[in-house]
């Protein structure tokens, strides 16, 4: 038995049939030449076989009583036919038609009866492709975890060998001239701890202060009410392109900038564009929500807080917008600059986290201003090309989550020499969200431009 750790049991007790709470990734792979017609079904069968399976991959919430879901059980005779599905696209097999039955599966609920996952094989992808979608819930992982999992059935070079998902990864070997002081390590976790809850009281005053103080930086509650901040539908609309980091990175020197700057100032201008358009823009700025990674002591479960960022998308020049951004996200570095794991867990909780929680409760959308806007996040992935087998990792699109009051999520991850954007957002809410990426490329090359 393992007790859910609390961010953990937020994602599971906050999931309804409107609220899906799990993550994804879209995997596109080239064939390799001369490959059967039945490759893709030979690859299914063979990926059956792979019985052994890891312990995050038998994971199920348990209810002992009324509390709700508060442990992990172990599912011992996982249903691989349930859990590894086979599709095959509709023809012409386009990217379009990929994406529309992404849409479809991100948009249902995992079985809580069974372990959080689903793992799909999609044939008929056209160009001599094939594409593998994966959902988990986000209560047994955050994003970084999910690249780093995924990477273990990959390798650098073609080796014709089968990595399955969920197979379990080799146990490392502790070394036998290296003896732990149980009683030490514990004494110094226990002081450790307890520095970290003192300094907890401090680090949220030194928040509400700077959050005042500072113009650049963004309070909860502080976001304009958008289209994007509406009661969620269950249904989902899933968009993906490619830029390339380098030509990311051209802009970011020219400005002085960070990737993420310039990648949060693309996401600015697009919001801009797209709320234009439907006219409904606010004078007021939109608010962003940006995840940032934690130290992590295992493999499973979240290690993440969360920041706001104003996007300025209330300023029409980009170069000044850009450096809005970058004021922004500065005040929030400050902040974050020198704080425990904890601490920052507490500004995450007290910032973003929490407040986005009390959407949940039945008409707080409608009558209070969103915490923020927009979750906007940037996963660091492999800049290797990779390899499944002989087939070749083409794309590599993350799939995350819209929550309630947020109606759309913007997750990028770098591949090789490309950063991956996945838009995913409620299809009522965002009905137009293949829009977005054409004023992606749009807000990118006015950059550009104007640098």
């Amino acid at each position: 038995m393992t007790i859910i750790a609390p961010l953990d049991a937020i994602f599971l007790a906050s999931e309804t049939r409107e609220h899906p709470m799990h993550v994804g990734g879209l995997h596109v792979f080239r064939l390799p030449e001369g490959t059967p017609t039945d490759y893709v079904q030979m690859l299914h069968r063979r990926l059956l076989d792979c019985r052994e399976v890891a312990p995050m991959y038998r994971r199920k919430p348990s209810w002992p009583g009324a509390l709700g879901a508060v442990r992990w059980t172990n599912d011992e005779d996982v249903d691989l036919e349930y859990h590894v599905r086979h599709s095959a696209l509709p023809r012409p097999g386009r990217v379009r038609e990929l994406l529309a039955l992404v849409s479809r599966l991100h948009g249902s609920l995992l079985d809580r009866h069974r372990p959080l996952w689903e793992f799909h094989l999609i044939e008929g992808l056209d160009d001599n492709r094939f594409a593998v979608y994966v959902k988990i819930h986000h209560a047994l992982t955050d994003g970084v975890n999910a690249v780093r999992n995924t990477m273990r059935m990959l390798s650098a070079e073609p080796t014709g060998q089968l990595g399955a998902l969920w197979s379990p990864e080799p146990r490392p070997t502790l070394a036998v001239d290296a003896p732990l002081s149980v009683s030490a390590a514990s004494l110094a976790r226990a002081r450790a701890l307890a520095t970290d809850i003192v300094g907890v009281l401090p680090t949220v005053a030194d928040v509400a202060v700077q959050g005042i103080r500072n113009p650049d930086a963004a309070l909860p509650f502080s976001a304009p009410k958008t289209l994007l901040n509406r009661p969620l539908t269950g249904a989902r609309r899933f968009a993906a392109q490619s830029w390339s980091i380098e030509q990311l990175k051209l802009v970011a020197k020219r400005y002085g900038a960070t990737l993420n700057d310039v990648v949060l100032a693309m996401c600015s201008g697009a919001l801009r564009a797209y709320l234009h358009t439907e006219d409904r823009l606010p004078s007021k700025s939109l608010v962003a929500a940006v995840p940032v990674a934690l130290p992590r002591r295992d493999g499973d479960g979240n290690s993440v807080t969360m920041v706001l960022c104003r996007l300025a998308t209330d300023v029409a020049d980009p170069s000044e917008r850009l450096a809005r951004i970058q004021a922004s996200m500065l005040a929030a570095k400050t902040t974050m600059r020198g704080r425990t794991p904890l601490q920052l867990s507490t500004i995450g909780m007290l910032t973003s986290i929490g407040p986005s929680g009390l959407n949940a409760i039945p008409g707080f959308t409608g009558a209070a201003p969103p915490p923020y806007n927009v979750v906007i996040s940037n996963v660091p992935g492999p800049r290797e090309r990779l390899y499944w087998q002989d087939a070749e990792l083409e794309g590599w699109y993350p799939v995350s989550m819209p929550i309630e009051g947020q109606s759309l999520n913007i997750t990028m991850l770098s591949y090789g020499d490309n950063l991956e954007f996945g838009l995913i957002g409620c299809r009522r809410n965002v009905a137009h969200l293949q829009w977005l990426l054409g004023h992606l490329e749009d807000s990118l090359a006015v950059l550009e431009a104007s640098s």
